[in-house]
């Protein structure tokens, strides 16, 4: 078996924008992926289906796996032939042992790539309103670990930075703040130099507080800082309440769970994102073809020709035309049919693809677009409707209902319900890790329930994309908002709204 190789993959600081293009497109190419504990979740989130996922732990006080065996694991892996990807947070080479990583790699000849990371020691305090250098204030930036290895000596040359005359940034030092702040003054740093200790910077948690060096640890110990947090000694600290940006977007702060499909997710997620939210994508629910007895090209023969073909979801969008696809069943076909569509979404996904809708009802149910196409159709008319297995009976009924009329009612997807395997989020919800859950289908409510079984849903806040929906969360006792319209944009207008007013003054059917 010919060796495989290893990637250091720096993660950057939390954020899963900061990952680098690289960093992502060697992830998503991984068969085994060794990642830390400082990783994003929504980076974690991209570790291929088919990879083999293990946890090493290193957050501080906490290691799940020491790092020697880390170092082993990485050679066992590499030996067996596999695709490793080191996945660290920050730097691999910023006070990220990549070093030590390396040895028994490079012992063994395993071929090894270093993908830099975006450090949290810049990262941070930009997304904080701290620019780290300033022609006028500082020229120079030192970046220093708080904490010393257990083989050096535990003491730092404070003198030697403050004589520096730039900025200091601290990693991994809350625990050691008092030594640091008094360290820093005993070598002769103004008392009132600006200081800064920030939490968990470019995440959905991220923290800041300014202060003096005299003063720091008294406001951080009052504002209750956890870690990991950094600490910035500078001038340019001072900038901090002029230049701060992140805590000012409208879902600054608002961590919100995405449970749709992942060949659907992405829009949402993005315009939610565009906002200032973390999005957590925990896909509840996966999209699978049915197996077709028969095939297109023969149902067309059979069965047509066809005056409409009605779809009811994006998911029966895409199924639809990659079947046409894999029988090179030619667009062609469908010339003069007729295409409906349920709403925005499927409207959209059907005119990617060069075939515009010809009906859309206003109100986005299955009685509505079934009654809109037969009010369209003529006696004799024959409707195709694909959609889901188990799909609700109400558009085909509606449409039946019309005399003369024949449809042709086809099952050509299966919702099926999957639980996340590496975020666990009834986990999330139960730590308050969650703000709102978005649900865009009754089948996102039942996969959400399927994954989080014995949660209290008192606890999930729902935003619910339409009636149906709404009814479905609130069978499971969730408090609920229903978007005023069946969109995307919508949904976000929603959450949007309740950031601004608060869940106090609106009740469950207040965007009704």
């Amino acid at each position: 078996m010919s060796k495989g190789k290893v990637w250091l993959v720096g993660a950057g600081p939390g954020d899963r924008g900061l990952l680098t293009v690289k960093g992502k497109e060697i992830l998503m190419d991984a068969e085994v992926v060794v990642y830390d504990q400082l990783v994003g979740q929504g980076i974690l989130q991209w570790i291929p289906e088919a990879a083999e996922a293990i946890d090493a732990g290193k957050r501080a006080g906490h290691h799940t796996m020491k790092q020697e065996d880390t170092n082993r694991l990485l050679l066992e892996k590499a030996l067996e032939g596999k695709r490793v990807v080191r996945l660290k947070g920050g730097d691999p080479f910023l006070f990220g042992r990549g070093a030590e990583e390396l040895v028994l790699l490079v012992a063994n000849e395993i071929p090894y790539e270093i993908v830099p990371g975006i450090t949290s020691a810049l990262a941070v305090p930009g997304y904080s309103g701290i620019p780290v250098t300033h022609r006028d204030l500082t020229s120079s930036l030192h970046i220093i670990a708080g904490h010393r290895s257990k083989n050096r000596d535990s003491s730092l040359d404070f003198e030697t930075l403050v004589k520096t005359d730039g900025t200091l940034v601290f990693l991994m030092g809350l625990g050691a703040l008092t030594n640091i702040c008094q360290g820093l003054m005993a070598a002769g740093m103004a008392h009132d130099m600006p200081a800064a200790v920030i939490q968990k910077g470019t995440t959905w948690q991220q923290k800041r507080v300014v202060a003096t060096l005299e003063t720091l640890e008294k406001d951080v110990a009052k504002a209750q800082i956890m870690t990991p947090a950094i600490i910035v000694v500078g001038k340019v600290c001072a900038l901090a309440h002029e230049f701060a940006w992140f805590e000012h977007q409208p879902l600054a702060g608002m961590r919100i769970l995405v449970t749709r499909p992942k060949t659907l997710n992405s829009t949402l997620s993005k315009k939610l994102m565009a906002k200032g939210a973390d999005v957590l994508e925990l896909p509840t629910i996966r999209i699978e073809p049915v197996n077709q007895a028969v095939s297109y090209r023969s149902i067309i023969e059979a069965k047509g020709p066809f005056a409409w073909i009605v779809f009811t979801s994006p998911s029966g969008v895409d199924v639809f035309f990659e079947t046409m696809k894999n029988e090179k069943l030619d667009l062609r076909v469908l010339n003069g049919v007729r295409i409906a569509a349920m709403g925005p979404g499927t409207t959209r996904k059907i005119e990617e693809r060069g075939i515009m809708v010809d009906y859309m009802p206003e109100t986005y149910d299955g009685i509505s677009l079934g009654q809109g196409v037969g009010l369209r159709c003529q006696t004799g008319d024959c409707v195709w409707v694909p959609r889901a297995r188990f799909g609700n009976e109400e558009i085909v009924q509606a449409i039946k209902a019309y005399p003369g009329l024949k449809v042709y009612d086809m099952p050509t997807y299966d919702t099926t319900y999957e639980v996340p395997r590496i975020i666990s989020p009834r986990r999330e919800i139960e730590k308050g890790h969650i703000d709102y859950a978005v649900f865009t289908s009754k089948s996102t409510v039942k996969g959400f329930v399927e994954a989080t079984a014995g949660l209290d849903y008192s606890q999930v806040k729902a935003i619910c994309i339409g009636h149906q929906t709404n009814e479905a969360a609130e069978a499971y006792g969730m408090t609920t908002w229903v978007a005023s319209e069946a969109t995307i944009d919508s949904l976000v207008a929603t959450i949007e709204s309740l950031a601004v007013k608060g869940d106090r003054e609106e009740n469950n059917h207040g965007f009704n």
